[in-house]
């Protein structure tokens, strides 16, 4: 038992020195990519008025169409850089008893307008026996998030996309199930891999950081997806033990 506790040590302060490495590596780019999309944009002002047809100003429409490449370019090495500092974080959660319907309601009243736009409907049946849960807010915001995005980012020509609670043995399950074009099993097989996206853009960091924080919780998270049929994200998170009422003193007895 103590050489298995020693070699947990290890393996966590090993994780806690390469997080740090890859955190500071990070830093390190994303500093002059900073520098770099702010001179493509002071570049850009440069070239601003393209209007006249001489050739010098189809020379300068060309830099600009160049100078807005870089630009996206950089926007995207941000973003990519964003979410590998989340996945590569080791996650310090500071989980607190709360609703899980409670957060869930509130992250889809903010949700409900991006839903809107890409032509989803939200069904909501949240059990409202639902046991109490410990969840550190920020952390599980930011991975239900993520999931959600990902469910209407895949209904392209909208759809549905059900969001259920209900208790499971220990704890409780949350469901999100959409009417998206699924996947098939080779990708299905390959969706928690860092890296490994099918969207275009995408850094394929999202899925894997959601399942690294609610594993962080205590919980599972699995996937479902048949092609033309959607797709089923199943989240499970343990509920804390009941404690058993105190027993009442007698009538007449100090307790």
């Amino acid at each position: 038992m103590a050489a298995d506790d020693d070699r947990d040590s290890m393996r966590a302060e090993t994780y806690a020195e390469f997080a740090a490495l890859v955190g500071g590596l990070a830093h390190e780019i994303r500093n002059p990519l900073s520098t770099i999309r702010l001179n493509m944009e002071l570049l850009a002002e440069d070239f601003a008025d393209t209007d006249a047809e001489s050739p010098t100003k189809q020379r300068d429409r060309r830099a600009r169409a160049k100078i807005e490449l870089v630009r996206q370019e950089c926007d995207r090495l941000e973003k990519l850089l964003g979410d590998f500092l989340d996945f590569a974080r080791q996650e310090t959660l500071s989980p607190e008893p709360g609703n899980l319907n409670e957060e869930i309601e509130q992250l889809l009243d903010f949700f409900s307008i991006r839903a809107e736009e890409a032509g989803v409907e939200v069904v909501r049946y949240l059990d409202p026996e639902l046991p109490s849960i410990r969840l550190d807010r920020e952390t599980f915001r930011s991975a239900l998030l993520n999931l959600l995005l990902n469910a209407v980012q895949a209904m392209e020509d909208g759809g549905q996309l059900v969001v259920r609670t209900r208790a499971a043995g220990l704890g409780v399950l949350l469901e999100l199930i959409d009417t998206g074009p699924g996947m098939d099993s080779e990708t299905l097989g390959k969706v928690f891999r860092a890296f490994y996206t099918t969207k275009q853009g995408g850094s394929g960091l999202g899925l894997p950081t959601a399942r690294k924080i609610i594993e962080a919780h205590g919980g599972t998270i699995d996937l479902e997806s048949t092609p033309g049929r959607g797709t089923k994200v199943t989240i499970w998170l343990p509920a804390p033990p009941r404690l058993p009422p105190r027993d009442r003193p007698a009538a007449g007895r100090q307790p």
